[in-house]
């Protein structure tokens, strides 16, 4: 993997996950997600699950945190632009399989970090592990 695991960095994704989970909106489950990508530039972009009274509408922070990376044009920069992942919830919850799929779009494989609310790693993995076989566009332009 491109990553390679500076403590510096991987604290300073953490916190950035911790920081932005507070902005969620979650009037409906009341759990806060926020999740941060560092992206191959260095630069670090953050997301938070913003909820709508339809669940099947409600944005994840995993997929906010990566459509501000797309945003910023990382995507156009380099197509595999993901390095690592952190995820930080009250009790250290995974991402959805949704969320994983989205992130393989980006990354052939990336660390992951589950942290809780005090920051606090509680798993580390990567992407392949948590999703092995994925779906892939056999002609992917």
């Amino acid at each position: 993997m491109r990553y390679t695991n500076e403590v510096d960095n991987i604290k300073q994704l953490i916190a950035a996950a911790k920081e932005v989970r507070l902005n969620s909106y979650s009037p409906y489950s009341k759990y806060q997600v926020g999740a941060a990508i560092l992206c191959a530039s260095g630069q670090i972009y953050a997301g938070c699950n913003a909820e709508v009274a339809s669940y099947t509408g409600t944005e994840h922070a995993e997929t906010a945190a990566l459509a501000s990376a797309i945003s910023a044009g990382e995507a156009l920069a380099k197509p595999h632009f993901i390095e690592a992942v952190a995820v930080v919830t009250a009790d250290g919850a995974y991402p959805c399989g949704n969320c994983l799929q989205r992130l393989t779009e980006h990354t052939d494989d990336c660390d992951i970090y589950v942290a809780n609310d005090q920051g606090e790693i509680l798993q580390q993995t990567t992407l392949k592990k948590m999703l092995p076989v994925r779906f892939k566009l056999k002609n992917k332009f």
